[in-house]
């Protein structure tokens, strides 16, 4: 009675279509009919809500638009009660979880109008999950929420993740099992109508034509999930709410042109990099606008005086190819690299510095005991040996502010970074270490995640870490003519290509396209735009450039260090590395860990690791590394015939003496193998403590070890004063 009545109740309308060649199905309910709009979107087993809530009133006193996008991972998406061992219940958002908020965020962002000062929250909430990605569906998710709803916003847009296979062929949507299983690419790619507007790629040194193939494919895909958005939205959609951009003041443009406009651009375009010459003048001009009209909010002041300065930075790139700074188009500023010389307590360190933007790295290494134990909702039980964390101090740009703890952008530029070494990092059997670095914004001015590339690739080298190759990154702007509150195409009858952004341009200008990558191709790839989307023959043109920027760079990194240094710095601790057979591993632990920890402690050693096939790592310093693998080394010998060893005589019986060749293991000197000669009595010759050399002569049936002394040593008796004459 109860399900008859909640499904007269529930109103359910369902949207399907094929993507990868699996079900994407919408679910329009009222479960959430509170929200301004709300969606479930489903695809393979994983589910996710999306829910969009607009707020009837502006937030005053801000000079931005107020959107939050929250990705929720829930525990029981997965099918498992997750958490501490004290606090079954979420808590903090993990890293996979602010970085899938942003990947919707910088989606959906560039597409709303931003004069807007009502708040707009997205959350999406993870339902269920188990081979496909969150993140890819809660891009779509959020977009068909957005689209049949009345907040002003340009969408649809659509997102699709590429893969790659052995053969090269692509994967449309791949699994968590194929993108893990030496998949050569991972793309996510986001946008509309031909044209992308988000894009994350994590790669093995991929060509640029090959890149340029799978946007190719990943726009093709957009457009089928593009044209089912599009559909719904004719069935569901409802008039979008009309807000009007404020107005500014005719007398608010007066004074512009008569104090600010006559000197403005030769004010600007000073042939020095950073913002103070902006700066300089819109203080000017707000003083200006203070003493002359009072009337006038400080905040409608301040989005002019940014509008002008928008426009002039475009005006002159495009109609005059000139940049604020001096340089030509595809100049990249000053380079400095140097990899070691901060301190010997370091294990490797990096400086670089690319213009105003200076970045130090540090390198610490460990062993495999310390990793960083994931266990989330995608991973479980899984243990990361590479970390590279991220550090935007406030005095970086001249500012004040908190220190401590982590925010979203620090976590997904250290995000970045890491994607874009970890392609050229040594497997664990060549490199068994643990792998941490660390990259200290020092100052900034454009792009310090593909600075943090280039520190890092400094850190690893000085460090001694065998890496592939060097990896370099730069970041790639884009001016373009057409602008308008309602939205732009990245790319109509005038643009142009800026390599090596800094800051106002980041800022001010259409596009940031971080590519990093080696001398034999792509590593990582991060696109944000401030527009609807770039064509894809503008982005392949950026591709380009950006490859001669980053040669250029590694000319300079290579330069001060080609190639990673013969050994590791002497501070890191030393791993030696052992197999054993899977059923001597118990031997090795003893019960309730007694034998393994009894070496740790008798040794001095850090840490022993055993993994399930039976390979051991032992990490230790000053020696106790080499104490800890004979520890086990005598535990799990497996003895042979023919074996030599020097043994201490244990016990003496009539038939022969007892001699320990291992620390748990004894083998029997007959009498008969003492001397080539008979001895009448064992005591005349062996004495209980007494060292001697021995060689296994055999190892019978039931695995007792036979010695032998006199095949080793055969005057071993008549030094002892025994002759054959004596019998």
């Amino acid at each position: 009675d109860i399900r008859r009545s909640l499904k007269t109740i529930m109103k359910v309308e369902k949207y399907e279509t094929s993507v990868g060649g699996k079900p994407l199905i919408a679910e329009f309910t009222d479960l959430a009919d509170q929200a301004t709009s709300s969606v479930i979107l489903r695809y393979g087993n994983t589910a996710v809500l999306a829910t969009v809530v607009f707020s009837e009133n502006k937030r005053e006193g801000i000079d931005y638009f107020p959107l939050t996008v929250d990705l929720e991972e829930k525990f029981y998406a997965a099918g498992a009660i997750l958490g501490s061992r004290f606090i079954r219940r979420e808590g903090r958002p993990s890293e996979q979880a602010i970085l899938g908020g942003r990947v919707v965020d910088r989606t959906i962002r560039p597409l709303f109008p931003q004069y807007i000062r009502n708040e707009v929250q997205v959350i999406i909430t993870v339902l269920s999950l188990e081979d496909e990605d969150p993140s890819t569906l809660g891009i779509n998710a959020a977009s068909l929420a957005l689209a049949v709803s009345d907040i002003p916003w340009r969408g649809p847009a659509s997102a699709v993740r590429i893969g790659m296979n052995a053969e090269g062929q692509f994967i449309v949507n791949p699994t968590y099992k194929e993108r893990n299983g030496g998949s050569a690419l991972d793309l996510l790619a986001c946008g509309k109508e031909g044209i992308i507007n988000m894009i994350e790629v994590g790669a093995v040194e991929i060509s640029e034509a090959k890149l340029a193939e799978a946007l190719a494919k990943a726009s093709e895909e957009i457009e089928k999930i593009q044209q089912f958005q599009n559909d719904i939205i004719g069935k569901r959609g409802v008039p979008k709410r009309q807000i009007p951009p404020p107005e500014v003041p005719a007398e608010l443009s007066a004074l512009w042109s008569d104090v600010i406009k006559p000197t403005f651009a030769e004010k600007i375009f000073v042939n020095e990099p950073g913002k103070k010459a902006i700066t300089a003048v819109k203080r000017e001009w707000m003083a200006t606008v203070a003493e002359k009209l009072p009337d006038v909010p400080s905040g409608i002041a301040d989005h002019f005086y940014e509008e002008k300065v928008d426009e002039l930075v475009h005006e002159q790139a495009i109609e005059h190819d000139k940049r604020a700074d001096g340089r030509p188009m595809g100049e990249v500023r000053q380079l400095f690299a140097q990899a070691g010389g901060v301190s010997p307590v370091l294990h490797g360190s990096g400086i670089f510095y690319r213009g105003q933007t200076h970045v130090f790295t540090a390198l610490t290494l460990g062993g495999p005991g310390d990793s960083q134990i994931i266990d989330s909702m995608e991973e479980r039980d899984t243990q990361k040996r590479f970390m590279h964390h991220y550090n935007f101090p406030p005095f970086s740009v001249g500012e004040t502010g908190r220190l401590g703890g982590m925010n979203r952008r620090m976590i997904g530029h250290g995000a970045l970074a890491e994607k874009a070494i970890e392609q050229v990092l040594p497997n664990k059997e060549q490199f068994p270490y643990t792998i941490r670095l660390v990259s200290e914004c020092m100052a900034s001015n454009g792009s310090t995640s593909m600075a943090s590339v280039c520190a890092s690739t400094l850190a690893l080298m000085d460090g001694g870490v065998p890496i592939v190759r060097p990896v370099a990154g730069i970041a790639m702007g884009l001016m373009t003519e057409q602008k308008t509150e309602s939205g732009k195409q990245g790319g109509g009858s005038g643009y142009k290509i800026l390599t090596d952004i800094q800051g106002p341009e980041d800022h001010h200008g259409d596009m940031d396209f971080k590519v990093a990558g080696t001398r034999e191709g792509i590593t990582a790839i991060q696109l944000d735009v401030k527009v609807d989307g770039v064509p894809l023959s503008i982005l392949s043109e950026a591709l380009a450039q950006a490859k001669t920027a980053r040669m250029h760079i590694l000319d300079v990194i290579e330069k001060e260090i080609a190639s990673p240094r013969p050994a590791i710095s002497p501070r890191a601790p030393e791993i030696l590395t052992m197999r054993i057979r899977k059923d001597q591993i118990g031997s090795v632990i003893g019960p309730g860990g007694k034998v393994i920890n009894g070496i740790r402690e008798e040794t001095g050693v850090d840490d022993i690791t055993i993994e399930e096939d039976g390979t051991i790592f032992i990490t230790g310093r000053n020696g106790s590394g080499a104490k800890a693998f004979a520890a086990i080394e005598e535990i799990t010998h497996e003895y042979k015939p023919g074996e030599r060893f020097e043994g201490e005589v244990t016990r003496l019986m009539e038939f022969g003496a007892f001699v320990r060749i291992g620390k748990n293991t004894e083998g029997l000197v007959h009498v008969s193998e003492i001397a080539p000669f008979r001895i009448n009595k064992v005591a005349d010759v062996l004495k209980e403590g007494e060292r001697v050399h021995v060689i296994i002569k055999e190892i019978d049936e039931k695995g007792r070890v036979n010695l032998s002394i006199k095949q080793v040593d055969p005057e071993f008796a008549k030094r002892k004063g025994i002759e054959p004459s004596s019998r």
